[in-house]
């Protein structure tokens, strides 16, 4: 085994898949990365990216882990295997549309399916079982990278803030990198930092509230607002708005934190949905108080906890949120910093995390260290991951 993994890190240059699926359950998104390289000195090129979507009856059945008040043992058993097998089905897609065989591919790196994360009580659960993956494709598969993270007294998240750091810090400008998944977070890199410099946390929702609302006012007919259509034919109402905020107590909490679907739920959103009624609001309005939310947040938690202790320049925004127009135009407004796509930077913001934790298993194939501490809160650097090996 030993030989293995030395023919793999003695390359030149590894080619490797990152496998993602994020909090919005939408789909899995596969990417086929070149890298050379470890830490500082990493260089990537990213050859091809896809996202597989999920199914509705695959959602409703993620979804349905994700609760307390839904999930079964019985569920959470088989659905770990039936994504270990969709990830790796995802893997030899990706291949297929790059024509490459899996046989060149020198390791598979997935994060899996996050169903349940309780950082306050050091635990957290991602699914896609690593050896279907490994099982499937012939490939090395490295995986499960929170828990070595929360053993050290992290929060196991974020993790992306490490990648941020190696890859797209500046000696001249202090630049906040803002993820838009189902949850929004931010790694702060300021001007000429050191890893110890770097912070990071989730500010808030994302795509979470913005969907779950979506589907309310549209009956289930829309998984989506696509590219803000139905928000901005509505009025936010600023008064409401603050409000929420002011009464969301996640914003308060100072980092390192973590959250998620635990917080971000449903529940929460219809009673956000019945409140905008009794005001009086349309659907529409209600929609685009809630994309408000998203960007307000962030921003509330830039001025609260970003702004005071480092000089910012510019926001860079990956994630599917990045095609959101309200959501951008209105961190412009809100901000009044610099916002541009991750795209100026050489890496498509769809594909940013799926290449993030291609980088993250490149790092642990090394044995080197792929936490930051100040994102995550662990009481030192940690070598995260665990490591699967297909029996050929």
């Amino acid at each position: 085994m030993r030989k293995l993994l030395d023919d793999i890190i003695n390359k030149k240059s590894r080619i490797a898949i990152g496998l993602m699926s994020g909090t919005s359950l939408d789909g899995i998104d596969s990417c086929i990365v070149e890298i050379e390289g470890v830490g500082r000195e990493t260089k990537f090129k990213l050859i091809e990216f896809i996202t597989v979507d999920y199914s509705v009856v695959e959602r409703k059945k993620l979804e349905k882990i994700c609760s307390n008040e839904t999930a079964t043992l019985e569920d959470i058993c088989f659905m770990n295997t039936y994504l270990g097998n969709k990830f790796a089905d995802a893997a030899i897609s990706v291949c297929k549309k790059a024509g490459i065989s899996t046989e060149d591919i020198d390791f598979i790196s997935s994060h899996g399916q996050t169903i349940y994360h309780m950082p306050h009580k050091g635990s957290t659960f991602q699914i896609g079982e690593l050896a279907n993956i490994a099982g499937k494709t012939g490939c090395i598969t490295v995986g499960d990278f929170r828990p070595s993270d929360m053993a050290y007294g992290g929060q196991g998240a974020p993790l992306v803030p490490f990648v941020d750091y190696i890859l797209f810090s500046n000696n001249e400008k202090g630049r906040i990198m803002l993820n838009l998944g189902g949850i929004a977070n931010i790694t702060v890199l300021p001007k000429g930092c050191s890893s110890e410099d770097v912070f990071a946390f989730d500010t808030g929702p994302a795509n979470l509230l913005i969907d779950a609302i979506t589907k309310i006012i549209t009956n289930g007919e829309l998984d989506f607002d696509l590219n803000s259509e139905i928000a901005m034919t509505g009025s936010i109402d600023e008064k409401w708005l603050d409000e929420i905020i002011a009464n969301d107590r996640y914003l308060y909490v100072n980092p390192p934190k973590s959250t998620g679907r635990e917080y971000y739920n449903k529940e929460y959103a219809m009673q956000l949905y019945n409140n905008g009624l009794k005001r009086n609001l349309r659907n529409e309005d209600i929609l685009a108080t809630i994309t408000a939310y998203t960007a307000k947040t962030v921003c509330h938690q830039i001025d609260r906890y970003v702004k005071p202790v480092t000089w910012i320049n510019e926001i860079y925004i990956g994630g599917g949120g990045a095609h959101n127009k309200m959501v951008v135009n209105l961190l412009e407004k809100y901000s009044g910093l610099d916002v541009y796509n991750m795209d100026e930077l050489g890496l498509p913001a769809d594909a940013k995390e799926a290449v993030a934790f291609a980088v993250l298993g490149n790092q642990f194939l090394f044995g080197k260290t792929n936490n930051i501490p100040g994102a995550t809160g662990a009481n030192r650097e940690v070598i995260m991951g665990k490591l699967v090996i297909p029996s050929r």
